[in-house]
């Protein structure tokens, strides 16, 4: 009798952990709905940055838009910090705080380990057309829009025909007039705004 119920209850916990993961996978491979009031930002679009992300010089950058709460923004941050330490040199990089919650960014810094300012500002996203987390957004040397979107088809970003976002990058420092992207790229997958649950 105990062999069955210790056999129930393993199968029991096994089915639960299954579609918990089914649902998350479920959930962060569907797009991120279009929110009602959203207003489109084509590329190309000068983007006028708030004080907090006023950069004194000419080198593109480099936004991160990103919620601690949101699994997918989770999932991609060593991705993000990869391109800090290899590109750092020649990209302004920021981390947008997108959450409602009142994180303080000293807290996601340290906990994260992030070496590049990070500003809790959400008006930043309107600007930029972001509506999702976790994205990317480069902007040239011009602060025109180069490129938002998905850093990869990959949850963890390890695809690398698919790494949209260091494609972006490459091409902006480049100074390609402009670049051809799927719509994985271009389609906001992963937590909606503010909150970021999908």
């Amino acid at each position: 009798m105990k062999k069955w119920i210790a056999t129930v209850w393993l199968t029991l916990l096994m089915a639960i952990i299954f579609t918990f993961f089914w649902y998350n996978q479920l959930v962060y491979s569907l797009p991120t709905p279009v929110p009602s009031s959203y207003k489109t930002v084509h590329t190309g679009s000068k983007i006028h940055l708030t004080n907090t992300l006023d950069f004194k010089n000419n080198k593109p950058v480099f936004l991160h838009f990103f919620n601690a709460d949101c699994p997918c923004s989770r999932f991609n941050i060593d991705h993000f910090k990869s391109l800090v330490k290899t590109y750092h040199n020649q990209v302004n990089f920021a981390v947008v705080l997108l959450t409602d919650k009142p994180n303080s960014v000293e807290e996601v810094k340290k906990r994260f380990g992030l070496t590049v300012p990070v500003v809790a500002d959400s008006s930043v996203a309107a600007i930029c057309g972001v509506y999702s987390t976790p994205q990317a957004v480069v902007l040239n040397a011009d602060r025109e829009l180069y490129y938002r979107g998905n850093y990869n088809r990959s949850r963890y970003c390890t695809d690398t025909k698919t790494s949209y976002a260091l494609i972006a990058l490459n091409g902006v420092l480049h100074q390609q007039n402009s670049l051809h992207f799927d719509q994985l790229a271009l389609k906001a997958y992963g937590c909606k705004l503010p909150n970021c649950t999908n």
